[in-house]
């Protein structure tokens, strides 16, 4: 019997994936699928194993890859650059496994000689260390229900609740060790249960895509086409996608397409002339993050960011992405002082560039994957950020609220007594809150660089301030649109957030915080159970001030408003630590109502301020209505009601 002998190859074989199709989309800027592509991949060759390796390096003179397969020899494995003059360098080198370290050597043209990660690679090595690794993205998937059924869980007329997440420092196997960290898979185990025991739908975590520095919370980052190997191999990520999704909780991944480092191995400079960021630096580089922005004007870039945002939805199973920075990227002139900036082609701030990659995007997300969610963090008035881009918006699906916010927390940082003179302060979201499909978040931004922690944000004494943070949560959490919370923010920390650390996980010791944590869990279960709080979240005929002017009280109510009537959640909110007894409320058409929740309740660590049993409207007119309706409002506390 004669066995076939495999023929001997030479170290790099002339090979290509790339078909014509794939270069000319690639060229225009639209290719979203380059992952399959670029980079790594383990293919045969005439009956030999090994992997087909192809980058993007259209100033380069010369590219090897160097790794322990080679013992990192700069001139044995030289890749071939493609006729097309793409710019693309590509070759099949035999035997080279699974596992196995590389970089890219690259001689520029000026002879500049660099070592390059691969902008493609699906794995890294664990930081400090900086190489690349061979990999394969195979994974028996095990959320068939999920992914038939998640349109009903992302829709924006869905309850949409999300805790946001820093995976390394939720928890941590020794609080005091930055440099060892729980697994994909222990992280899973214990954060699965937690948020939905919380009654969250869906947790967004920071970004996760490798990035050399810990201190940067995965923002400024080098490998975006791979999960950090801080918590295991890109199967463990998936595995962990995975469980959310068996437990009926979506996956949002920050994404950050507005810039990236300057480490040597990553993409700046990557050829040895600006490939990836824009020559200019009046456009090029960020002043506030030293850092590089992408060239949106080059669409072999764009081509390798639409590919990036579909390569997480597509691999990853993820159910949204919350753009970061967007403001940054559309305008010209973020955190530019005059002079320091170039206007448009039509002398305007707005990079039209980046405005028409982020339109591109979105319409090809919402094509490929119509039941994510793209969720926008952009703190302009800029127009129609959420609107779908054939009426002239950018096409997210939602954008945070940031006015919100930051009209919110200052309100809510006053005393009490001095907030008969701001109460404006608070309203005036419910003018502008219709215009976008907005969230509302309370993001890890707030507990960080001396903003102070939540519970120290609010004013007064112990109880007081936990009474006002259930306040503002009730608040939040009735307002029309969705909702983000960041970790600990549930539990009341007292520190700011630490990414060296863990959450103040002892503090449940005490029953103050027990309470508050409780309170959080039941305003996410009302909110997902009363369709008025979420059915029309975007809608201004699901909004209705019941009562906008008792300044001196500090009291405001207002209902949001369902399909039908008896849907209707009535709201009212204190804001001073002094209970209000038999309160009148003009309500037109009377009806029975029961209060549903209540912040002062003693079970929350409240004082016990609350309604018992059906509350009758009496006719005659009040305040324009038909009918009165008489309750008792608690101190720095929120009454939730509805009509029986």
């Amino acid at each position: 019997m004669t066995t076939e002998k495999k023929p001997k190859l030479q170290a790099v074989v002339p090979f290509s994936l790339f078909s014509a199709r794939d270069i000319e989309l690639f060229q225009e800027g639209k290719h979203p699928h380059l992952y399959e592509k670029f980079g790594a991949h383990a293919v045969e060759y005439e009956g030999v194993k090994g992997t087909y390796f192809a980058v993007w390096a259209p100033n380069a003179a010369f590219i090897s890859v160097i790794g322990d397969f080679n013992d990192w020899d700069h001139y044995s494995h030289t890749l071939y650059p493609r006729w097309d003059k793409s710019g693309i360098w590509e070759g099949f080198v035999p035997h080279v496994k699974k596992g196995t370290l590389y970089k890219y050597f690259i001689r520029s043209n000026s002879g500049e000689e660099l070592r390059k990660g691969d902008p493609y690679a699906n794995y890294w090595e664990l930081r400090p260390k900086t190489a690349s690794v061979t990999w394969q993205l195979d994974y028996k998937w095990k959320d068939k229900r999920w992914m038939e059924s998640r349109k009903a869980h992302n829709s924006l007329e869905s309850p949409f609740t999300v805790y946001e997440v820093h995976l390394g420092s939720w928890r941590r196997p020794d609080k005091h060790n930055h440099e060892v960290f729980y697994t994909y898979a222990e992280i899973a185990e214990k954060l699965v249960p937690y948020v939905k025991e919380m009654g969250f739908t869906h947790v967004e975590l920071m970004p996760v895509m490798e990035h050399p520095f810990d201190g940067s919370w995965g923002y400024q980052g080098t490998g975006y086409y791979a999960p950090t190997s801080r918590y295991g191999s890109p199967q463990d990520f998936m595995a962990f996608v995975d469980a959310f999704h068996h437990a009926g909780i979506g996956v949002i991944l920050d994404w950050v397409p507005s810039h990236f480092p300057y480490d040597s191995h990553g993409l700046y400079r990557f050829d040895g002339s600006h490939t990836y960021e824009y020559a200019d630096m009046r456009k090029g580089y960020h002043p506030d993050w030293n850092s590089y922005i992408f060239n949106y004007a080059r669409n072999e870039v764009r081509s390798f960011l639409l590919s990036n945002a579909v390569f997480w939805l597509d691999k990853f199973h993820v159910d949204g992405l919350r753009v970061d920075a967007v403001a940054s990227m559309i305008h010209l002139n973020y955190s530019r002082e005059t002079g320091a900036w170039e206007p448009n082609e039509h002398g305007g701030e707005e990079n039209l560039e980046a405005i028409s990659f982020l339109k591109h995007m979105n319409e090809t997300i919402y094509r490929l994957f119509p039941d994510v969610q793209t969720i926008a963090e952009e703190s302009t008035s800029f127009y129609g950020v959420s609107k779908p881009v054939y009426m002239g918006g950018l096409g997210f699906g939602m954008k945070w609220m940031m006015g919100w916010m930051n009209d919110t927390l200052a309100y809510f940082k006053r005393d009490p007594y001095h907030r008969k003179w701001h109460q404006d302060q608070l309203t005036f979201s419910i003018a502008y809150a219709f215009t976008e499909n907005f969230m509302l978040p309370l993001s890890h931004d707030e507990v960080v660089h001396g903003k102070s922690p939540m519970l120290y944000k609010m004013p007064g004494d112990d109880w007081q301030k936990l009474a006002n943070l259930r306040l503002m949560y009730s608040y939040m959490f009735t307002h029309p649109g969705t909702k983000l919370l960041f970790m600990g923010n549930e539990i009341g920390q007292t520190t700011e957030w630490n990414f060296k650390s863990e959450l103040d996980w002892h503090l449940l010791e005490h029953i103050s915080h027990q309470g508050l944590q409780q309170f959080v869990k039941e305003l996410n279960h009302l909110y997902r159970s009363e369709p008025a709080l979420y059915i029309k979240q975007f809608d201004y005929y699901g909004f209705e001030w019941v009562n906008v002017s008792d300044y001196e009280n500090s009291v405001l109510a207002y209902l949001r408003k369902g399909y039908k009537p008896e849907e209707d959640v009535l709201v009212v909110l204190n804001m001073t630590p002094v209970a209000r007894e038999d309160y009148a409320l003009g309500i037109e058409g009377g009806g029975k109502w029961q209060e549903i929740l209540n912040s002062d309740d003693s079970r929350f660590f409240g004082s016990g301020v609350v309604n018992t049993g059906i509350l009758i409207a009496q006719e005659g007119s009040f305040h324009g209505k038909s009918h009165a309706l008489h309750l008792r409002i608690p101190p720095l506390g929120a009454s939730i009601l509805k009509r029986q």
